[in-house]
């Protein structure tokens, strides 16, 4: 069974950004973590409509390695609620899904 993970979060700046994805591949908690371009996300938030800037991150990751994925998200976000979302990967290149589980391993029971 596949049990791949993308995982979508946000964050304010680009230094924040990249100390969060290495702090992820380093630990395992992700095999592979991009940073993608700043973008503006328009929300509601305490009744307001609010507009900031952003830089998006896609973490591949496991379900085995979700559960800590989430604690150092949570951990290292300035957010009071920050944007943590995990969409399950149904089908892609097999040889990549592996190595994606072999860099989590340690993470597993």
């Amino acid at each position: 069974m596949n049990d791949i993970l993308l995982v979508i979060t946000n964050l304010p700046d680009a230094q924040s950004a990249a100390k969060l994805a290495r702090q992820l591949v380093e630990t395992r908690a992700a095999a592979c973590v991009n940073q993608l371009a700043p973008c503006t996300s328009t929300y509601r938030w305490r009744g307001n409509i609010e507009t900031a800037n952003e830089v998006p991150l896609l973490i591949k990751t496991t379900q085995a390695a979700y559960a800590r994925l989430e604690a150092m998200i949570r951990a290292a976000h300035p957010y009071e609620l920050p944007e943590i979302i995990a969409v399950p990967v149904t089908a892609g290149l097999p040889a990549y899904l592996d190595w994606v589980n072999q860099e989590t391993a340690s993470l597993k029971e």
